[in-house]
């Protein structure tokens, strides 16, 4: 495993969102395989410590996008720029759009029964043109036969909600570029999609804030806040040093 983080770096996604859209779109209708991981801080430093998750993040068929703020602010200490942030929840809207107005298949795994239940309810209001290939909730016992089922049906876009790092691993442990079909981890966003929970109001949005808005609704995420994110600063710090002391 790797014991800096630029070789992450390195595979990040640095332009717009409109330009990677357009590129996932493209790679849709050409029957290409995608594999979309949306990294904050804690992914990248479970690829520290997790050799699958390594692996994964360094594979050249990942796409990742920086969605996390701390990504954008710990690249630009070790001199990468970012043309923009790329939040994975934008993604899956933008997917939706897509795929009711191309007649795309979807598959959606993973969260709650009743959050999956509202998504599904939304995607039959609001988005009828998506053809909904199938649903199966997180709470499956063997979750490797689902997701096998899945990739034999071959869905045009498949989001997988079983937080990280499961939804990642999973997903690279069956993910094949010759295989159609758009695959990406999204985390919480089956919350947002389906309405039970809200997005971070304009405000926090527009000045990178998201992340103490989510803290100040659910206290609990602080530790998980402080796991992550802090140390990964202190990890892109102590870095950015070392490399300065070995270029003296």
């Amino acid at each position: 495993m790797t014991g800096s983080m630029k070789p992450y770096y390195d595979r990040i996604y640095k332009g717009s969102m409109r330009s990677f859209l357009a590129g996932l779109e493209a790679r849709i209708e050409s029957g290409q395989g995608s594999f979309v991981v949306t990294a904050n801080p804690e992914i990248f430093m479970m690829g520290k410590k997790h050799r699958q998750m390594d692996r994964a993040l360094l594979d050249e068929h990942t796409m990742i996008v920086p969605d996390g703020i701390g990504i954008i602010r710990g690249g630009k200490t070790l001199g990468y720029r970012f043309e923009e942030r790329i939040p994975g929840v934008e993604i899956c809207e933008a997917l939706l759009k897509y795929a009711d107005e191309h007649h795309k298949s979807l598959y959606l795994f993973g969260a709650e029964k009743t959050v999956l239940e509202a998504l599904v309810l939304r995607i039959r209001r609001e988005y009828s043109g998506i053809v909904l290939a199938g649903s199966t909730d997180g709470y499956v016992k063997d979750r490797d036969r689902v997701f096998r089922e899945i990739t034999e049906r071959q869905p045009d876009i498949v989001l997988v909600a079983l937080g990280t790092p499961a939804q990642e691993l999973l997903i690279y442990r069956y993910f094949s570029p010759e295989r159609p079909g758009l695959y990406m981890g999204v985390g919480g966003s089956f919350d947002v999609l389906s309405g039970l929970k809200k997005r971070a109001p304009a405000f926090f949005i527009k000045y990178n804030l998201e992340w103490l808005y989510r803290i100040t609704r659910e206290p609990k995420r602080l530790k998980r806040f402080w796991d992550s994110n802090v140390r990964f600063l202190f990890e892109i710090r102590k870095e950015k040093h070392g490399n300065q002391r070995e270029n003296r």
